[in-house]
């Protein structure tokens, strides 16, 4: 007769090695937990696999060949420029390892013994079987188990012509051709990047706004922007099948038509991953997608003794989102049945776009007022050449605290992390003009916005501020 596996006991269980999972774990035995890591693979974070990391290093050779294009501009004759297909993604993949390898070192860092190489599924509401017949005990479980790429009908009959972002990074060369299906940050990313390595782009969505876009001014200057290198199409249903190409693309709704590609990057969201966990054992209550509720302030689910944190609770997808669920979760199920709710970050996404999108906290709000300034004419983005985009500004009446905003443009991530700092600390456009703004800078050009702002609620410009600088100089 065998042995009977063994029970293994701990305060608190960790299932995902991602991201969240990591952070979770790590806050949790900071707290004093005897805690366990559950992870299949190990193989390090989505981020360095298959999402930040690898995409920035396609949209960073992309940004090369872009700059290369538009010498011309000033005066420089760069000559015919070639791109290296196969070297481009080769490079991609080299430093795509490079980081990978660094978060799986990072969990070998982790001690002996918290580490478990197994798949698990709820047993009960505080116990796990693993699937190699050992069960965990634990009093408290943290599901970070991520999100996966969707797959959907007609696509998943295309075979190694459908990409996610899964797959793309492994292409040896270049397509020729691609069909993008979505126009969520993957989606607009690598649509604009390959299209700018040489790749025909034409982008779908069933939506009329790309990204979401909140303010109509900033989503026209994004369809200026994406249009510039890709073929768009929104508001429309596609259908694809196989053909000697690789596929058929055909679309209908806002305009029709048919093109044949090499390739198809499906980007259609990522759903959480929650197959195999048996969650109707752990008694948890859950969404009409299967996600169960949770409190964003603590990450536990309802009164029970389970955490989410990270993808699979389908709230932020961002890596910064999800260490600080992590944190959040890992404290909390340290500290059973005593839970601490944390003020949440305010909401700051970045598609990193060239000029980037970025969008922060709120767009309306009772006696919201608004503040709008454009990059077409701002002095230092002429200077480069970069001159484009457009910028929304949203602010609480009577005193102007900012809320949210909505902006395309050049230097945008830096402008968005001014921005989102500014409205997380509750600061007005008052206060901001009050801050020192050097000349010429890209930042000059939340001036107007701020001002505007301003100019419409019942509070008077800072004294230095109330004339305006002339976009030249």
């Amino acid at each position: 007769m065998s042995a009977e596996k063994p029970v293994l006991s701990c305060d608190v269980a960790v299932v995902g090695a991602g991201t969240a999972g990591l952070a979770a774990e790590r806050s949790a035995r900071k707290n004093g937990a005897k805690t366990l890591l559950i992870d299949p693979e190990f193989i390090g974070t989505l981020c360095a696999n298959y999402g930040c990391m690898p995409s920035k290093l396609v949209i960073a050779a992309a940004k090369a060949r872009h700059e290369v294009a538009r010498a011309g501009l000033f005066g420089i004759d760069a000559g015919e420029v070639r791109v290296d297909g196969p070297a481009v993604m080769n490079r991609v993949r080299e430093e795509r390892d490079r980081f990978a390898r660094l978060t799986r070192e990072s969990i070998e860092d982790i001690p002996k013994g918290i580490r478990i190489r197994a798949k698990a599924r709820f047993s009960g509401s505080n116990t796990l079987a693993l699937d190699d017949g050992r069960t965990v005990e634990a009093k408290a479980i943290v599901i970070a188990t991520g999100s996966a790429p969707a797959m959907p009908t007609p696509f998943d009959k295309l075979g190694a012509c459908a990409l996610t972002n899964r797959t793309i990074f492994e292409l040896e060369d270049l397509p020729k051709s691609m069909a993008v299906v979505g126009s969520g940050p993957i989606g607009l990313e690598l649509a604009q990047a390959f299209a700018r390595l040489g790749t025909k782009v034409t982008l779908f969505d069933q939506s009329q706004r790309m990204g979401k876009v909140r303010c109509p001014k900033v989503h026209a200057a994004l369809c200026a922007v994406i249009e510039a290198d890709v073929d768009v199409h929104l508001g429309v249903e596609v259908d694809a099948s196989p053909c000697e190409v690789g596929a058929r693309v055909a679309w209908s709704g806002n305009g029709s038509g048919e093109i044949e590609v090499e390739k198809v990057l499906v980007a259609v969201g990522r759903p959480p991953v929650l197959d195999g966990l048996d969650l109707e054992k752990a008694g948890l209550e859950c969404d009409e997608h299967g996600v169960p509720l949770h409190d964003r302030e603590t990450m536990r689910c309802g009164g029970s003794s389970v955490f989410l944190a990270g993808d699979v609770a389908a709230d932020v997808p961002l890596l910064h989102e999800a260490s600080h669920d992590g944190a959040i979760a890992g404290r909390n199920a340290s500290a059973l049945p005593a839970t601490i709710s944390t003020e949440r970050y305010v909401n700051f996404a970045i598609t990193f776009t060239e000029p980037p999108l970025v969008s922060i906290g709120s767009a309306e709000e009772d006696g919201a007022v608004t503040g709008n300034a454009s990059f077409d004419d701002q002095g230092r983005a002429r200077v480069e050449g970069r001159n484009e985009g457009e910028l929304t500004l949203y602010a609480a009446a009577p005193d102007g605290r900012l809320i949210g905003a909505d902006l395309i443009a050049p230097a945008g991530e830096h402008l968005g992390h001014i921005l989102a700092w500014a409205i997380q600390q509750g600061q007005t456009a008052t206060q901001l003009l009050e801050m020192p703004f050097y000349h010429p800078t890209i930042e000059e050009g939340l001036k107007s916005a701020l001002r505007t702002i301003c100019a419409s609620t019942p509070i008077e410009l800072p004294a230095d501020q109330d004339t305006g600088t002339p976009s030249g100089g």
